[in-house]
């Protein structure tokens, strides 16, 4: 592991990275292979399809099909085999490899390009895509070797938006220098090359990233490790389901990006640079939302902001369709006439948030990713999203061929979209409930507190433990539970379950329903086993050991339930302190919570967390002394 060189105390700008050399180099690489993929991406498409290209007798429109089934292939047949290289070998090396086989396959383009020689220039494409399909991997992988935790989701973000706007501005050259009137082959040539070459250059000074494991074997059957992959990442469900989502943005992504073109063209009635224009917008939303990502989330992996991002994808997508339904008409409008008509802003405004929500929806699910995942693993968890993301891209232009075909216009496509999103989001989270509880804590801490974390790093990242805290209000499990970095089951009492929505809500996160022996002694012994069986999966569990929230403030007699659930499956324990939260809302202060209004709004609270408790040392009053300790009282 590299020397992340940051200090606990301090949270720079995530722009600070790009002063660094663990960081910077590896940005610019990586914002330069896209440039160059998308520079020579476009180019070959416009030819191909203005110069009418025929290759084995097929249609120029079937080549162009081909063309961009030829760049994804490579991730269905190789991912699985790259993803292991990348875990195995020294990565910044790896980078330097890749380049240098970047600057032969921009030769043999040029070569293609003078030749006018369309079949080795599609030979190049699928070369292109191959060495992306090598970089995915070690792109992800890199990031957390070295990166700070909490610098993770500012390094995506930096990563995304870079780029989003290198495929921008390549999107953007690529057609630029094919529609010179002379020496197009010369221009595309040197550009490709040149910016090859600069690529190499950066890569040298990536720093020193080490192997995570050198002793692997490489498993060349790519069927066999494909598979191996898949059902390994279905043993971490968050991991998965992070994956899923991300695969399902690409879905997502992939259905507006292909219409672009046809959308401008028959929808907004727009010339070609209309269609520039409006993939301007979605990119530099994409760019913005990557960055905001960061300062929204405080600097931590903020999964909560993951369902804000989902509802403006959906939002956006069908007011997109409300904003011009129109369908069939023809290109008239240059993009200064189309800047003209103020209806036509409502719809880049769309395009423009559909792209910032984008960015606040994948910025924190690769986080999440690159966080919770084996580091032993993650390029093959890498690998194994890259061959999903492939096949919703594959599986989406399916999607919108057969809905087209049907008869359906493409602003109703657009509709469709988001409201597939809407569904595949409610399955996703509830599946995973972190994602809900994250989200509800951000809204609450964002609107009615300011919240300092200290020492969260003393709750194991694997394994078994409780935590225990002194309970202040009705919102100390959301506040612990969606601050602490793993999913966190809570105990409580069992009449909370009955209330009508928050009821539902414990029961959807997983919350254990406990009560006192001579109330319900059923409901106890249950609430028993399932805390045994939940510690014994490696769960991590929280109690209230004071048995109800404080009428005075003072911290109450801890009871013995928590020497009970030690002595059955011994685990250590974790005390911790909720303070600022006496005299909230949400608290007793006045005799009964939740009572008129809040009347006071970003008030500063505290979660302090002491030291890891073994379960030999493990008792009530001990446990008492530590929270009062830590709290202040």
């Amino acid at each position: 592991m590299t020397n992340k060189n940051k200090t606990s105390d301090l949270q720079p700008s995530q722009f600070s990275l790009l002063k660094q050399r663990r960081f910077l180099p590896f940005f610019l690489t990586q914002a330069l292979g896209a440039l160059n993929d998308n520079i020579f991406k476009n180019a070959l498409v416009i030819l191909i399809g203005y110069r009418g290209v025929s290759v084995l007798g097929l249609d120029p429109k079937l080549v162009v099909t081909a063309a961009a089934v030829i760049f994804i292939l490579p991730f269905f047949l190789f991912s699985a085999t790259v993803g292991q290289l990348a875990d195995k070998y020294e990565k910044s090396r790896s980078i330097r490899y890749i380049k240098i086989a970047e600057i032969v396959i921009m030769l043999c383009a040029t070569l293609g390009l003078f030749l006018d020689h369309t079949p080795l220039l599609l030979l190049v494409l699928f070369l292109m895509g191959l060495q992306s399909t090598v970089f995915g991997p070690i792109k992800y992988g890199l990031l957390p070797q070295h990166l700070h935790e909490d610098e993770l989701v500012g390094g995506n973000a930096l990563v995304e938006s870079g780029t989003f706007i290198a495929i921008l501005i390549g999107t953007i050259l690529g057609g630029v220098l094919v529609s010179l009137h002379s020496n197009v082959a010369l221009w595309l040539s040197l550009t490709i090359v040149s910016v090859s070459i600069i690529g190499y250059l950066t890569s040298r000074e990536i720093p020193l990233t080490p192997s995570v494991v050198p002793e692997l074997k490489i498993n060349w059957n790519p069927v066999s490790e494909t598979v191996k992959n898949l059902r390994y990442l279905k043993t971490n469900q968050v991991v998965f389901l992070a994956i899923l989502g991300i695969s399902w943005f690409w879905f997502y992504g992939a259905v507006f990006l292909a219409q672009i073109a046809n959308y401008t063209q028959y929808t907004l009635a727009g010339k070609e640079l209309v269609a520039t224009l409006v993939l301007a917008f979605f990119s530099i939303g994409i760019g913005v939302g990557s960055i905001l990502c960061e300062r929204l989330s405080n600097g931590r992996v903020e999964i909560g902001l993951v369902p804000i991002g989902a509802i403006g994808l959906s939002l956006f997508a069908i007011d997109i369709y409300y904003a011009n339904p129109s369908s069939g008409m023809s290109p008239l409008y240059s993009w200064r006439e189309f800047l003209d008509n103020p209806q036509n802003w409502r719809v880049l405004a769309d395009i423009t948030l559909i792209g910032i929500f984008g960015g606040i929806y994948t910025v924190p699910l690769y986080s999440l990713v690159q966080q919770r995942s084996e580091q032993s693993h993650l390029s093959r968890i890498i690998a194994s999203n890259n061959i999903l993301n492939a096949f919703f891209m594959v599986v989406s232009g399916l999607f919108s061929m057969l809905l087209l075909a049907q008869g359906y216009s493409i602003p109703q496509l657009f509709l469709i979209t988001g409201l597939l999103n809407v569904l595949v989001a409610i399955y996703v989270f509830s599946k995973a409930p972190e994602f809900i509880t994250r989200f509800i804590t951000w809204c609450l801490i964002n609107s009615i507190y300011r919240i300092k974390q200290l020492n969260l790093s003393s709750i194991p990242k694997k394994g078994a433990c409780v935590l225990v805290c002194n309970h202040v209000s009705f919102v100390d499990a959301l506040i612990i539970g969606g601050y602490c970095k793993r999913n966190v089951r809570f105990v409580m009492d069992h009449r909370i379950f009955k209330l009508p929505l928050i009821g539902k809500f414990f029961k959807l996160i997983g919350a254990i329903p406990i009560a006192p022996a001579k109330e319900d002694p059923a409901i106890k012994k249950l609430a028993f086993d399932k805390i045994a069986q939940a510690l014994e999966d490696g769960e991590v569990l929280c109690i209230f050991p004071e048995g109800r929230l404080t009428a005075d403030g003072q911290l109450g007699e801890f009871k013995k339930g928590v020497e009970t659930i030690i002595q059955r499956t011994p685990v250590p324990v974790v005390p911790m302190a909720l303070k600022g939260l006496w005299g909230s809302w949400f608290s007793r202060k006045n005799g009964e919570a939740l009572k008129g209004l809040p009347r006071k709004f970003m008030s500063k609270i505290e979660l302090v967390v002491g030291e890891l408790i073994p379960p030999e040392k493990v008792s009530s009053q001990y446990l008492q002394q530590q929270v009062y300790a830590l709290h202040g009282y």
